[in-house]
C-alpha cells in the first residue's frame, strides 16, 4: 500500500541515500566534469576550492601549476531503466493501441547528464518478473544509482516494485504532488545500489527527477548547489492547486532582468510540447490552492544549458 508523503520528506528521505562518492586522485583530462574533493593551492593561495565542478578552466589552471592529476569526487554513474510491455522504441511501428513509444528513457538520461551524471539508457520489455530482475542485476555493476520507470499507467509498478523487493531493501510512497503516481526508493543489489523508481508519466517522471533526482546526483558529486534557484516572479495569469498537494506548474519566464521578472503557466500542462516549451517551473504549496494573476510567485529555474 502506497502512503503519501510531503515533498520535503520524501526528497529528505532520498538524500539520505545519496552519499558523497568517494574521492580518489584522477589524471587531469579525465577530471573534466568531475567534483574537487579538496582545495588545490597554488603557493600560499587557494587555486581552486573544494566542491567546486571541474570545467576547462580549473583544467587549464591546474596544468598551469604543475599538476597531471586532481583529487576528486567522480560523476556519479546512473543507470536509467525503462520496463514495460507496451512500451515501443521510437522509429519502431505501434502494433495496437495500447502501445505507446518510450520516451522516459531517453528523458530521463539526457537530464541525469545535464545534472552532472554519466547516464546509461536501458529500454527493456520483460515477459516476466524473472527477466526483469537480470536486467537490473546486469546493471548494478556500472551502477552508483538506478532509475526506473515503466508504463504510463500503473499496471508496471507492480511488476517493477515486487522485483525490487526480491533483490534489496524498497518501500513505496506517493509525494504530496498534484497528478503524480507511486514511487519506490531503496537500495539493492550487494553493494546496496540507491535505486528510485518513478511514475511512468513522462511529465510527472520529469518533475520528480528535477525535485528528487537531480539533488541526489548533485550530492554524490559533492556540491555544494545541489538544487535548482528558485527566484520571485510576478504571475501573469491565474493558477490553480489541490489543497493539500505541491503543484509544480510548467511555465516560461520573461526575459526581463532578474529583478521585474514575470512568469506565464503555459496553457496545456498535460503534454511533453508544454513540458518542452517551459523554462521554469510556478511552485505552489500545499497550504495554497492557487494564485491570482498579478500575484508575487516561487518559480523554480530549470537552466536550459549542461550545468
Amino acid at each position: 500500500m502506497s502512503e503519501t508523503i510531503k515533498v520535503s520528506e520524501f526528497a529528505a528521505e532520498l538524500l539520505a541515500l545519496a552519499k558523497p562518492l568517494a574521492a580518489f586522485d584522477m589524471p587531469l583530462m579525465d577530471a573534466h566534469g568531475a567534483t574537487l574533493a579538496v582545495d588545490v593551492n597554488s603557493g600560499d593561495k587557494v587555486a581552486i576550492k573544494s566542491g567546486s565542478r571541474i570545467r576547462s578552466t580549473q583544467i587549464g589552471l591546474a596544468a598551469s601549476i604543475g599538476l597531471d592529476h586532481l583529487p576528486t569526487r567522480p560523476q556519479p554513474r546512473v543507470v536509467v531503466i525503462s520496463a514495460g510491455a507496451d512500451l515501443v522504441e521510437p522509429g519502431s511501428p505501434l502494433q495496437d493501441r495500447e502501445d505507446e513509444y518510450e520516451s522516459n528513457s531517453w528523458l530521463l538520461t539526457t537530464a541525469v547528464k545535464e545534472a552532472g551524471a554519466v547516464g546509461y539508457r536501458v529500454h527493456t520489455i520483460p515477459h516476466n518478473a524473472e527477466q526483469l530482475k537480470d536486467v537490473i542485476e546486469d546493471q548494478l555493476v556500472r551502477a552508483d544509482l538506478v532509475v526506473i520507470c515503466g508504463e504510463s499507467h500503473d499496471d508496471s509498478f507492480n511488476l517493477i516494485f515486487s522485483v525490487l523487493q526480491q533483490i534489496g531493501q524498497v518501500k513505496e510512497a506517493t509525494p504530496s504532488i498534484h497528478g503524480t503516481g507511486k514511487h519506490a526508493y531503496g537500495t539493492v543489489g550487494p553493494d546496496q545500489t540507491p535505486v528510485v523508481v518513478l511514475p511512468g508519466d513522462p511529465i510527472y517522471a520529469y518533475i520528480s527527477n528535477e525535485i528528487f533526482i537531480r539533488p541526489m546526483i548533485r550530492s554524490m558529486l559533492g556540491l555544494h548547489d545541489i538544487h535548482r534557484p528558485v527566484i520571485k516572479a510576478r504571475l501573469s495569469n491565474e493558477v490553480s492547486s489541490e489543497l493539500g498537494k505541491h503543484s509544480f506548474i510548467r511555465a516560461v519566464l520573461s526575459a526581463d532582468n532578474s529583478s521585474s521578472r514575470t512568469v506565464s503557466a503555459i496553457p496545456n500542462q498535460d503534454d511533453l510540447i508544454g513540458l518542452s516549451d517551459a523554462t521554469g517551473l510556478i511552485v505552489i504549496p500545499d497550504s495554497s490552492t492557487g494564485a491570482a494573476a498579478g500575484s508575487e510567485v516561487d518559480v523554480l529555474v530549470l537552466e536550459r544549458r549542461f550545468n
